[in-house]
């Protein structure tokens, strides 16, 4: 007989939606009854409901990831960028494996590295090895392992290589088995480089300070977060410009910010980072989906780079940041040393200060002399990628139902078919923090249906047609 679907109330205020439940799963397929051991018997204590052994699992896998901060170990010391400066950016900064060992992880690497390995055994015992909720709960257990194993090898090759298991390569190809990464960031490269600024719009002053955009933030989700308390603050510890976590925003004090900074740190910070941990902390079974392994990192960062993009709130020059990200990668994978990273991007344009947090952002926790960097960074033109036809594709599919699943928690674009067919058992609430374009899908849908059909036109022949009546003037 078909469980009964669990009612659930709307909630009317302005970045919240609730979906209608899918269809109700079988009992049968909900795993409700006791699950035998290795050895065919049944599991020890009272009898324990499948939703029970769930939230018990991932209320342990949360809990173990809880000490490890990715970022912050791998900071540099303070004073790394004012000795780079004092040698007029000749002396290659000196940071490796023993500086790295000075910064306190706060966890044993290896006995947390075991903790998640037995962590996915007792997965696969009380859940089964073939259940959908079970292959996510062993994969995101079994990354956590490497994340461990890979902080213990800090500024060492060994870093690199879980690295690049971890979030990826450029070299990468995306589900077509062709196109890679890097081919991607390069296109987009002269794509973005051909775009003239002055004639798109005079480009807005850094007239704000970090104080001033804490105080537009904190408005602005206030009115979005309306039950949910965002907490927005100075921090001078972190190395971008912001930061996002459970539910705050951290924004460094020292940068300046234009107006159209402020509503990019919105979308990007805001409607994705901090709504997916809402959502994710929302749950009442599947907790785990507050936290974000590796294996979320492209739907996350990418999501939020797509964002900008869709809410009109992009522009080339950041749009060329995010991209440059996966260059600097690659060439840092093939040798590139940070000096060489630093003065490719003093030929982009950019400032020598910035110059040194974006190579920074490569080589940190790396070998900054070259060929082993942090490989985390081509999410956002990864992930970019791949989030749009991921929803093109579930709205040509008429499964639009989807689309909003990529804001259930920290997900992998495998998990959303899987959550979604949770929500009529219970397993799974549906995300409760929307965008606006996400809430109504109409326009988003159009946007997507008109883009296949552009994709499906002579588009050479569309602009060789128009470059020359352009050429007549």
């Amino acid at each position: 007989m078909p469980r009964a679907r669990e009612s659930s109330t709307r909630a009317d205020v302005p970045g919240v939606s609730v979906d209608a439940a899918p269809d109700a799963v079988p009992l049968a397929d909900t795993g409700e009854q006791p699950l035998p051991d290795a050895a065919g018997l049944a599991l020890p204590g009272p009898w324990r409901s499948y939703k029970e052994r769930v939230a018990s699992l991932a209320d342990r896998v949360t809990e173990a990831q809880r000490p490890i901060r990715v970022l912050n170990a791998l900071k540099w010391e303070p004073n790394t960028w004012e000795q780079f400066r004092r040698s007029r950016f000749k002396e290659i900064p000196k940071v490796d494996a023993e500086s790295y060992a000075r910064v306190e992880l706060g966890f044993d690497p290896d006995a947390r590295a075991r903790d998640f390995q037995d962590l996915a055994e007792d997965v696969r015992r009380e859940l089964g090895a073939d259940d959908a909720i079970a292959r996510i709960l062993r994969a995101s257990c079994l990354e956590y392992r490497d994340v461990c194993r890979m902080l213990r090898a800090r500024g060492t090759p060994e870093f690199y290589t879980l690295s690049r298991t971890l979030y990826g390569s450029p070299k990468d190809t995306f589900p077509d088995g062709q196109t890679t990464v890097r081919e991607i960031a390069h296109t987009l490269y002269n794509l973005l480089n051909s775009l003239d600024e002055p004639t798109l719009g005079l480009p807005p002053p850094k007239d704000l300070d970090g104080a001033q955009v804490v105080e537009i933030l904190r408005e602005r989700f206030a009115s979005c977060f309306i039950d949910a308390p965002i907490t927005v603050a100075i921090d001078d510890g972190i190395i971008a410009d912001a930061a996002a976590g459970g539910d705050y925003v951290k924004i460094r004090g020292s940068a300046r910010f234009s107006q159209v900074d402020v509503d990019i740190l919105e979308v990007h910070e805001g409607w994705v980072h901090v709504a997916t941990s809402l959502n994710g902390a929302n749950q009442h079974v599947a907790r785990w989906l507050s936290k974000g392994p590796p294996r979320t990192t492209a739907v996350q960062e990418g999501l939020a780079a797509l964002m900008e993009v869709l809410t009109f709130r992009s522009h080339p020059r950041r749009a060329r940041r995010l991209n440059e990200r996966v260059i600097a990668i690659d060439k840092a994978e093939d040798g590139a040393s940070f000096l060489d990273v630093f003065e490719w991007h003093r030929t982009e344009g950019y400032e020598e200060e910035e110059c040194f947090n974006s190579a920074r952002r490569v080589f940190r926790g790396g070998v900054i002399g070259g060929g082993a960097p942090f490989t985390k960074d081509i999410s956002y033109t990864k992930g970019l990628v791949a989030n749009y036809h991921f929803i093109r594709s579930a709205i040509r599919a008429a499964r639009p139902e989807l689309v909003r699943f990529l804001f259930v928690g920290k997900v992998a674009h495998e998990d959303v078919p899987v959550l979604w067919s949770r929500v009529a058992d219970g397993v799974v609430r549906p995300p409760k923090y929307l965008p606006p374009l996400f809430r109504d899908l109409n326009g988003l849908a159009i946007w997507m249906a008109y883009s296949t059909f552009f994709s499906q036109m002579g588009l050479q022949e569309m602009f060789e047609y128009y470059a020359q009546l352009f050429r007549q003037v």
